[in-house]
């Protein structure tokens, strides 16, 4: 009881004032919507057809491995700690401010990196409407920053008005990826072969075909984001919903998707991340030019929209941490619509500043090549970047788990969805899965265009940069959170 007791007084200064600082606005369909936008990629689906058919058994591997224990834990964290932020509030109470300021970063950072790999998603759908336009890496780069101000000014509004267009697209974009997966039925119903060998021999997994499964668990991060706006949520009943509905959507996209691509597409480009748009192009014959183009614009509408649910969502992080002086006050200013306006601000301010290097800077002053290999380049490099970072913090919100069923007893009686033993396997087998998928990402390029060696080194800078940011960021709010007063103001 002493021990329960103690552990309720370590609240965190967000905690006590989030709530009367941001509306609650978000019900369960809102939270299945934000969490597909997030999870669900579905030109992941095209990038893994690189394994062969052994793709659905790496997908079935990630969903028991990573997704599901994944779920299962988010939902006992949220359900005892609803505070805005999710991990960050989490490791917070389990081991305290220094690793939960890291959790947190490690968990925000791949967010800004994902925005510049959403906008570059777009510019490979209308490549793939034109293989003509956008042809020069400089056009790519402005595409990308109108996407980013385009998510920044619709993170700015009220948030009732930009989920509603949210949960419009994520209607349009399931839509979408039904058709992917009825072209792959339609193609092989008209007597055409299948564009990918079944054979049994192709089922096998192994080293020249492992790094896929780095990949996919790239496809299934993001379970926790949702409840990075945990007191902005009306009825709590909405966790437990999204993570079932949210995970169960996740699976069978991501298999239609696979499926309507190595079927209908020609192997030759069911790489390239705009091919499944390319199989409603094949599977439907004569109709098929137009309802790929439809889908291709609702794709291109998807990662649109998909970059402001990034930057509204992941700059809660940035809001909380501002509250709790962890960086400088003015990250928790909010605008009249009562969104965290700087937070937003500041992350498309730097993930713009990654696109004006990547795509404005390096290819004009270290290399030269096709537009579309660069986009192809940037978008593996950067998704694979983020798998690192972002794994590092899922393997603390798997060990947050065990702890804290320890350190809170009553909150986790009182809430709890599953036996303790339950919340070991999970810490156990998603952590592991969490490390592999670090480990084959590292060691096998997800493109033919990059080497090895280059891929690794590019990994690896990457991921030491980005950590040492983390480290000077956490330096940075603890000297402005000790000059600052401890009064809030809009």
């Amino acid at each position: 009881m002493a021990k329960s007791a103690r552990a309720r007084v370590e609240v965190l200064r967000s905690e006590q004032i989030a709530g009367g600082i941001l509306p609650k606005v978000l019900n369960s369909f809102d939270m299945v919507a934000i969490f597909v936008a997030i999870v669900l990629f579905i030109s992941n689906s095209a990038v893994v057809t690189g394994a062969g058919p052994a793709a659905f058994i790496y997908w079935f591997l990630g969903f028991i491995t990573f997704l599901i224990p994944g779920a299962i834990v988010t939902g006992q964290l949220g359900l005892m700690f609803p505070g805005e932020g999710s991990i960050y509030v989490w490791t917070h109470k389990a081991f305290g401010t220094f690793w939960g300021f890291f959790a947190g970063f490690c968990a925000w950072w791949p967010g800004v990196l994902v925005m510049v790999a959403t906008g570059d998603a777009v510019v490979s759908y209308i490549q793939n409407m034109n293989g003509s336009w956008l042809t020069a890496p400089w056009q790519q780069g402005v595409v990308i920053l109108l996407v980013l101000v385009f998510s920044m000014i619709l993170s700015w509004l009220r948030f009732r008005v930009t989920q509603n267009w949210v949960n419009l697209i994520f209607v349009s974009y399931g839509a979408a990826i039904l058709l992917v997966g009825l072209a792959g039925v339609l193609w092989l119903a008209t007597g055409h072969p299948s564009n990918t060998d079944f054979h049994v021999q192709h089922w096998v997994l192994g080293s020249s075909n492992w790094t896929f499964y780095g990949l996919v668990i790239l496809a299934l991060l993001g379970i926790e984001v949702p409840l990075n706006m945990g007191v902005e949520i009306r009825d709590m009943r909405a966790i437990t919903r999204y993570l079932f509905w949210g995970s169960v959507v996740v699976m069978v996209a991501y298999l239609l998707g696979t499926f309507g691509v190595m079927v209908a597409v020609p192997a030759s480009v069911q790489g390239s991340p705009a091919a499944v748009a390319t199989a409603v192009q094949q599977g439907f014959g004569p109709a098929g030019r137009v309802l790929g183009i439809i889908v291709n614009l609702v794709f291109i509408g998807f990662f649109l929209f998909n970059t402001a649910v990034y930057n509204y969502s992941f700059s809660r992080l940035l809001f909380v941490s501002g509250l709790d002086q962890r960086l400088p006050e003015v990250m928790s200013r909010v605008n009249r619509n009562r969104v965290p306006w700087v937070a937003v601000l500041v992350q498309t301010i730097i993930a713009a500043i990654f696109t004006v290097v990547a795509f404005m800077l390096v290819p004009y002053l270290v290399r030269a090549g096709s537009a579309t290999d660069l986009s192809t380049e940037v978008y593996d490099v950067l998704q694979a970047a983020v798998t690192i970072i972002w794994c590092v913090s899922m393997v603390i919100l798997f060990v947050d788990v065990s702890y804290i069923v320890h350190k809170y007893p009553e909150e986790f009686q009182s809430r709890q969805l599953a036996p303790r033993p339950v919340f070991y396997i999970c810490t156990l087998i998603g952590a592991i899965a969490s490390a592999v998928g670090v480990w084959v990402t590292l060691t096998g390029p997800w493109t033919t265009l990059i080497s090895s060696s280059a891929w690794l080194w590019l990994l690896i800078i990457i991921a030491v940069v980005s950590l040492a940011f983390g480290a000077f960021m956490f330096v940075l709010g603890e000297r402005g959170g000790a000059r600052s007063a401890t009064g809030y103001e809009l």
